[in-house]
């Protein structure tokens, strides 16, 4: 079977009234309460997208999405009570594509995971094929990054957020423009973006606390510089 949306959570009636409601709009979606039921679902099943809660009565939210990270590649966002700065970065350092906190609005859950669902293995279809020079290749239709000819492994929404910046050369590129663009959501915050940012940094940067590629501009944005543009 495939399902758009696989609702990993150990609060019962939390998952089951998210999923009901998530069928409502038709995002077909199921729920599962615990790490060993959500991998033996994902044995089976297909899924587009997951939402995981960190805290599961068998084990640790964190520990299976890294898990998850080394079978599939699909987007998966946190969701927690938890709300301190250390929970989100390390969220999202593992692979998290987003957080979102409890309580949630069901209205803005839905929202969030539509919008991932939209974006999700869709190229910009105004985009260059590939970006290529003498130290990184940018293969857009299968999706690859190799740096230095090693290959490097990033997230679906890493490489979308890549993507539009060497889609865009030399231009200044807000910080609004990338949340319009990249994740097509106002409720998407400062921090994510940063981090993102940085993992990016870390994976195509000869120095990272020292870009050369993707530059800040301070209080606006970033600008991808290409090698053949310094």
């Amino acid at each position: 079977m495939r399902y758009d949306c696989l609702i990993i959570d150990d609060e019962k009636e939390l998952a089951d009234n998210t999923r009901d409601y998530f069928d409502l709009f038709d995002v077909k979606s199921y729920s599962v309460y615990g790490r060993d039921e959500a991998l033996d679902f994902l044995k089976e099943n297909e899924v587009s997208l997951i939402l995981l809660d960190i805290n599961l009565g068998d084990g640790s939210g964190f520990e299976l999405c890294k898990k998850i990270r080394e079978e599939i590649d699909i987007p998966i966002l946190f969701i927690s009570a938890r709300n301190t700065d250390d929970d989100k970065l390390i969220a999202l350092n593992i692979g998290g594509d987003d957080y979102i906190e409890k309580p949630y609005s069901m209205g803005v859950i839905l929202a969030k995971v539509k919008i991932f669902l939209k974006r999700f293995g869709k190229s910009n279809p105004s985009a260059s094929d590939v970006y290529e020079d003498s130290r990184i290749s940018i293969d857009k239709v299968n999706k690859t990054l190799t740096v230095e000819g090693n290959i490097k492994k990033l997230t679906s929404l890493e490489f979308t957020l890549l993507s539009y910046l060497t889609d865009n050369p030399g231009r200044l590129i807000t910080k609004k423009e990338l949340f319009d663009n990249v994740w097509k959501d106002k409720f998407t915050s400062d921090g994510t973006l940063n981090v993102h940012i940085r993992k990016l940094r870390e994976a195509i940067e000869k120095d990272p606390q020292e870009p050369s590629y993707i530059v800040t501009v301070w209080k606006e944005g970033y600008k991808f510089i290409p090698e053949q543009g310094r």
